[in-house]
């Protein structure tokens, strides 16, 4: 278990004047990432060191983002301004986060410009929905194609901001704290800051480490 992403909704000028002012401030590359048929959103993304990347995601007029969990999500966080939506985990076992949350993993799938279809499985958007200081999990089909291996800026992440419990992450996490435990499933390399909610728990910022110095959106 890993971070693997973090997504950040569109202004209201939308998904390509969101994702230029992204690009400009972590003085990094924006790649176009498609279109979510399954969701009824897009994506841009910035990769980033460590196997992880930024995503700029918006809904699209379809009923698909009025349907589905993430195509909600993404909506309501666009509506209201734009911004931080949520954090991502990645593992390796999908079944052992199915058991964590209740329910099944749903496919995601997108088409890349060049044709190149990505597919993976996701889970606990609902949870986000509810409860936004807590991730949902991902799982790649093709570790390959992940978006982290376009990266070329030398931008990485370095900490989370969120208002919330960790107490309450640890627990939807399935992180028991025991000796040997932990410190196999769980590589955090990023610094989480923790600050008690005034209103809604969720993402507040997220610091990356660019060729220009630290920069916190």
């Amino acid at each position: 278990m890993r971070i693997d992403h973090v997504v950040y909704a569109a202004e209201p000028d939308g998904l390509v004047a969101t994702s230029k002012r992204l690009g400009e401030k972590l003085a990094a590359d924006v790649v176009d990432g498609g279109i979510h048929p399954r969701f009824g959103t897009r994506n841009a993304l910035i990769p980033l060191a460590n196997h992880r990347f930024l995503e700029i995601v918006e809904p699209l007029d379809h009923p698909a983002s009025d349907k589905a969990p993430f195509g909600q999500a993404v909506k309501a966080r666009t509506e209201n301004g734009g911004g931080w939506l949520g954090w991502v985990v990645e593992v390796k076992d999908i079944a052992g986060a199915e058991r964590l949350v209740g329910r099944q993993a749903v496919p995601g799938n997108r088409h890349r410009p060049d044709g190149v279809e990505i597919t993976w499985k996701q889970l606990g958007v609902k949870g986000l929905m509810s409860d936004p200081q807590v991730p949902f999990f991902i799982h790649w089909d093709d570790d390959a194609q992940h978006p982290s291996h376009d990266a070329a800026g030398g931008v990485a992440l370095e900490k989370l901001q969120i208002a919330g419990s960790p107490d309450r992450v640890r627990e939807w996490l399935g992180l028991t704290g025991e000796p040997g435990v932990d410190r196999d499933e769980w590589e955090p390399e990023v610094v989480f800051d923790f600050m008690a909610p005034h209103g809604t728990p969720g993402l507040l910022s997220v610091t990356f480490s660019t060729p220009n110095g630290t920069v916190t959106v």
